[in-house]
């Protein structure tokens, strides 16, 4: 019954739906996503501080012993004795306090140099929040440090933390534009730590429009585990990245990025691995296991606050990794041989099994024979 008249009209119809689709939800990025982001307080950054984390987590290692399997052993090692730190956050924020503005522009500039120097594959700041009595300094901050930068590095990213408004998004999208040495050239990534960034006061999930008011800067969401549970009433001690007011933001944080190729990062965990032997391997069975769990939840990025927090990280992302590309591998081969098996997969299995593979070749945790990967 239809004619070409017919399918014309509906393609005509819906054309403005495929193109606002198309630019909303472009998929999933391929490129590697760093496992961890380091965040350093700027007055306490230098050239050499991957590599002095790096040192100061195999002396823990040595003076603790592994809390990890032998068979991840060398892999760890080795992480840590040639890129220890994947993704490098210098902090202007919460981690910095408060500096006088002379202070704050000087360590502005050096932390350009910093960067400049390509210390980690990824790098960035945070600059303080877009609220009303931080504003001016988040500005003043982010133009002198790009001042003195100059070129953008592959992988720099600016953080914005503390989001509470979408107007917020927009401001900073401006900003980037108004700053950036080339166009569309600076992006950033925001931190969901406010209430008011999961739940707006019409009852809408505003992380998903701010994700869409950066017109395509937005590379990534971080959570905020403190500042988020503190806002929720939740008492300190209780304070976690596993308190189901995480599990909950996190969930609606997944969802909003969904599609849009923005990368997820799980929080902290500010239980330190420091102490006599028996608190650092507390502190090391926690962070692994926490770790472990936001790989298990979709969340393939955290930040580490120790340089002793580095030998769980990898390992738990290495042993995640490891563990599941057998069977990934497997299913991935059934599934393009069509040589059916125990599995009844379709094409979007078949995507996640492939960006399963590339993820943990990417850290280190699989090598490229242990994959069906074509690269």
């Amino acid at each position: 019954m239809l004619t070409s008249a017919d399918y014309e009209r509906i393609d005509a119809r819906l054309a403005p739906v495929d193109a606002a689709l198309a630019a909303r939800y472009p998929g999933d990025r391929v490129e590697r996503q760093p496992v961890h982001t380091v965040y350093v307080p700027a007055g306490q950054v230098h050239v050499d501080l991957p590599a002095s984390w790096g040192g100061r987590a195999l002396r823990a290692l040595d003076e603790h012993g592994p809390p990890y399997p032998e068979e991840l052993h060398a892999r760890v090692t080795a992480k840590l004795r040639t890129e220890p730190v994947e993704d490098l956050r210098i902090d202007f924020e919460d981690g910095y306090g408060t500096v006088d503005d002379a202070t704050e522009d000087a360590h502005a500039r050096a932390a350009a140099a910093v960067v400049a120097a390509r210390p980690a594959p990824f790098t960035g700041i945070r600059i303080k929040s877009l609220e009303a009595t931080t504003r001016r300094r988040a500005l003043r901050t982010l133009d002198v440090f790009l001042d003195a930068l100059g070129e953008l590095p592959t992988g720099f990213v600016v953080t914005l933390p503390k989001v509470s408004a979408v107007e917020q998004v927009e401001a900073m999208a401006a900003l980037c534009a108004r700053l950036e040495p080339a166009p569309g050239a600076l992006r950033f990534e925001l931190q969901v730590e406010t209430t008011q960034a999961v739940l707006g006061p019409d009852g809408t999930a505003l992380v998903a429009r701010m994700i869409h008011a950066a017109g395509g800067r937005c590379r990534g969401m971080h959570y905020g585990t403190y500042d988020y549970s503190a806002a929720c009433g939740v008492a300190a001690h209780l304070q976690s990245m596993e308190h189901p007011v995480a599990d909950h933001a996190k969930a609606v944080m997944q969802v909003a990025a969904a599609g849009t190729g923005v990368w997820l990062s799980d929080g902290s965990s500010n239980v330190l691995p420091v102490g006599d032997r028996d608190q650092v391997h507390r502190a090391w069975a926690l962070h692994a296991r926490l770790v472990r769990r936001s790989l298990e939840r979709g969340f393939y990025q955290g930040w580490d606050l120790h340089p002793a927090q580095l030998p769980t990280r990898f390992a738990a992302s290495y042993a995640f990794f490891r563990e599941g590309a057998p069977a990934a591998r497997a299913r991935l081969r059934a599934y393009r041989d069509r040589a059916g098996g125990g599995f009844l997969d379709e094409p979007a299995t078949e995507r996640a099994l492939s960006a399963f593979l590339r993820r943990g070749l990417a850290c280190g945790a699989i090598d490229a024979d242990e994959t069906e990967l074509s690269c």
